[in-house]
């Protein structure tokens, strides 16, 4: 199950993030975008994926894991294809509403998924190296987006931009069909299990809060999800989270000011996901041995609070982008650690289900006007982005704080 997610994760970050790679690379002149239309590209994604995460993961709480997740993939890989007939800003923003609609159910279904798998004592280093894959698609990504657009620049007519789009939707069209007849169910419906594997995933859940319940209805659910303040305290910090994580799409842009250039622009973005990469393993292994996930998040938060004051405050572009690696790194960590608290502390598939996808879901919606906090307007030094970013850092610090004195961390009471 986890290759195979951490494979389709990857291409799920790509074909999210591969506008921040288009943009530099002949997208933006081609559309004639200004900073403020680019902005707008980058956060409707985010309103399409609000509007249609809660059903979505209703959704997946009474159907198969192994339809499910695959069929989504195929039909946004299918979409990246038609990236080559948008010739304007409203076919872009089309574009991008339809894939947020689409791409809602991925994330939050496999978090779903997962909890149905794994004790709360093993999520969080299992969801950190699922997480690396979004790191990984930001590595290769970069990678990946300077040798297509240079190499196929005007090849068949097509500008290389549009083959960026092409190329990763045919992967990821490929990966779903085989996603098909690799993922499983959830462990009372893997047809492939025998009926003692079956009945062993279950039992070793017993002592968490992913055994399998009695259903009860969605409107039910829902109603329980909304009416835990967990929910919304959760909601709270995912907004920050990402937010902050909004610097991302932005890594090619930055990397203009500190004077790279042409294929360096993408290339130099690797380094700041590779560490973060390796940082977010160590962070999720830290969370599960010691079982204090809330304060992994905690301390990642005070490490990306402390690196963008630096980056603010130093003029100096090589220690700007050393600690830009760091910050970055902190806001990383803090996501699949956090997530990996969220799916402990709600019982019931049906109501972690609906909760996820409010966390998820209305957690991502500050990635709808965290993009125009790195307007153009604002370079080089991007004093407004980096400013409210680190803000967002610290009040993740000081709201996970309370609520892990508040509600505790269910991973620390449970035997592994």
């Amino acid at each position: 199950m986890l290759p195979m997610l951490w494979i389709c994760y990857i291409l799920n970050y790509l074909d999210r993030t591969n506008i921040g790679n288009a943009y530099p690379g002949g997208m933006g002149e081609d559309l004639r975008l200004t900073s403020s239309d680019y902005s707008l590209v980058l956060s409707i994604f985010f309103v399409g994926y609000l509007l249609w995460e809660v059903p979505s993961n209703m959704m997946l709480a009474r159907s198969t894991p192994r339809v499910f997740l695959p069929t989504i993939m195929f039909i946004w890989g299918a979409m990246s294809l038609g990236a080559k007939g948008i010739n304007s800003l409203g076919g872009m923003v089309a574009f991008r509403f339809v894939l947020g609609l689409v791409e809602a159910g991925f994330f939050p279904g496999v978090m779903l998924l997962m909890s149905c798998w794994y004790k709360p004592a093993e999520l969080s280093k299992r969801v950190a190296i699922f997480w690396t894959a979004a790191l990984t698609s930001g590595a290769f990504g970069g990678i990946l987006a300077g040798l297509v657009i240079e190499s196929l620049e005007g090849k068949a007519g097509t500008r290389g931009w549009k083959w960026l789009f092409i190329v990763e939707g045919l992967i990821t069209v490929f990966f779903a069909a085989m996603a098909f007849f690799v993922l499983p169910n959830y462990p009372a419906t893997t047809k492939w299990l025998t009926e003692e594997e079956r009945e062993l995933a279950i039992r070793r859940l017993q002592s968490g809060s992913s055994v399998e319940e009695e259903h009860v209805s969605h409107l039910q659910a829902f109603k329980d999800a909304c009416r835990d303040p967990k929910t919304w305290v959760f909601v709270l910090t995912y907004n920050f989270i990402n937010c902050a994580g909004t610097i991302s799409y932005f890594f090619p842009t930055l990397m203009k000011t500190l004077a790279y250039s042409g294929r360096m622009i993408q290339f130099m973005t690797v380094p700041i996901y590779a560490t973060s990469l390796v940082v977010a393993v160590i962070g999720g292994i830290i969370a599960d041995k010691t079982r204090q996930k809330a304060f992994v998040v905690f301390g990642a938060a005070i490490m990306s609070t402390l690196s963008f004051i630096i980056i603010t405050t130093v003029k100096n572009s090589n220690v700007r982008y050393a600690f830009l690696c760091l910050g970055a790194s902190g806001i990383w960590v803090a996501v699949p650690v956090f997530l990996s608290w969220v799916v402990t502390e709600f019982d019931g598939r049906e109501k972690r289900a609906v909760s996820i996808a409010l966390v998820n879901g209305i957690g991502n919606l500050s990635s709808v006007y965290g993009a125009f906090l790195w307007d153009k307007k604002y370079s080089p030094n991007y004093i407004p982005g980096f400013a409210t970013t680190t803000v967002l850092c610290g009040c993740i610090a000081i709201v996970v704080f309370f609520a892990r004195l508040k509600w505790g961390d269910k991973g620390v009471a449970k035997s592994s």
